[in-house]
């Protein structure tokens, strides 16, 4: 009997768009869903470009506006894959027209836009998720198995680490496509709302709640050119971001995001330290759990390396036979996959708008502590 379909219409066509736009794709051909997601319209302002988006993806019809977009009967899902500044509007729209939504992350440019939006969700009673994808990577998945199932014990350490290296060059514009991400008023942050974002995701998923925070940002290159107003114009998104938290467990967490850190173009790890055990993932080496247990007999004790990929690890009895690894894109299907069957069950997969909400009160904070230099709240 065929499933009843799940119409999803995506805002934007560009890297994220992509890696959504294949999630939802291959998702049922790995997993069991309930309803069946149809790639039924794409929406981006260049028609030109949007065209050639929709037809290498499989697209029924497009759209230019995304107002039309929601507007259309014939869409049961939004997928906001556009510029964080085009993020509240849309899902706010979309929440009043009934629409489930999914959003691409930070949920909003700061935590007042995050909570109008959770607020039209929550209003409108509509299905949301935001697309926090290094949760669902098999490897941290088993991380947060251990940790639930009190291998580590009491933790006493968090700390992760998201290093890149593109935007060095002063030549390098700001503003536009592909560079909005420097671009204030556009990204609402640089590194800290960006790549710091997935690392608070990732680490109040796994170890609880931050109470609060005190940070450091530096911007390196203080002017560029900008794309849209053709002006060399001040920079005002950070480059570097570090920040140490205090948890509502009692540990600490020590956190650092840059953009020049020369060698490094997605070097994202994270290691906790408990009692008990110690865990150390690296998304360069994603299929990989280190584990250490002080409680293995002394002679052998020390750090293994969990390869995960067997049957009985987090999601990869929907995939290969065991030994055959996966990738970062294989992280959205499982989301993609999540989603759809927490609308057959009527349970909400995490993470919804308002847990997202958290990440952006910590990054807001982050933000606050680095301007007046003192220890902030993350909880408001």
């Amino acid at each position: 009997m065929a499933k009843k379909p799940l119409n999803i219409g995506m805002v934007g066509y560009g890297f994220m768009g992509r890696a959504h736009s294949n999630a939802f794709s291959q998702a049922p051909h790995f997993f069991d869903l309930p309803f069946q997601p149809v790639l039924k319209a794409a929406c981006a302002r260049n028609a030109e470009k949007l065209k050639a988006f929709a037809d290498q993806w499989g697209y029924q019809s497009t759209e230019t506006d995304w107002r039309k977009l929601i507007e259309r009967k014939d869409i049961d899902l939004i997928d906001i894959a556009a510029s964080n500044d085009m993020h509240m509007e849309i899902a706010i729209a979309a929440a009043a027209a009934g629409k489930m939504i999914m959003c691409e992350k930070p949920l909003g440019r700061n935590s007042t836009e995050s909570r109008k939006m959770v607020e039209a969700v929550e209003t409108a009673k509509v299905a949301n998720m935001v697309w926090y994808n290094y949760r669902r990577i098999p490897a941290v998945t088993l991380a947060k198995q251990f940790i639930d199932e009190g291998k580590l014990g009491k933790i006493f350490h968090y700390r992760a680490k998201f290093l890149q290296d593109w935007t060095i060059s002063a030549d390098l514009p700001q503003g536009g496509q592909g560079l909005w991400r420097l671009d204030a008023g556009m990204a609402g942050s640089g590194v800290t709302g960006d790549l710091l974002a997935h690392c608070i995701d990732t680490s109040l998923w796994l170890n609880g709640g931050i109470d609060k925070v005190v940070g450091m940002t530096e911007t390196f290159i203080k002017e560029r050119h900008h794309n849209l107003t053709g002006k060399t114009e001040k920079v005002e998104i950070d480059d570097a971001s570090l920040f140490l938290a205090r948890y509502d467990n009692g540990s600490l967490g020590n956190f650092e995001a840059t953009r020049y850190a020369r060698g490094h173009k997605a070097l994202y790890t994270l290691e906790i330290n408990g009692e008990n055990a110690s865990i150390f993932w690296d998304l360069h080496d994603l299929h990989r759990l280190q584990y250490f247990d002080h409680r293995d007999e002394g002679r052998s004790r020390g750090w293994r390396s969990i390869h995960v990929t067997d049957g009985d690890h987090p999601y990869m009895s929907k995939w290969w036979v065991p030994g055959l690894q996966i990738g970062y894109e294989h992280s959205f299907v499982h989301q993609a996959a999540d989603f759809i069957e927490g609308l057959g069950s009527g349970i909400s997969a995490a993470p919804t708008f308002r847990e997202a909400m958290a990440t952006d009160l910590v990054t807001d904070a982050v933000l606050k502590s680095a301007r007046n230099g003192q220890w902030e709240s993350a909880k408001s």
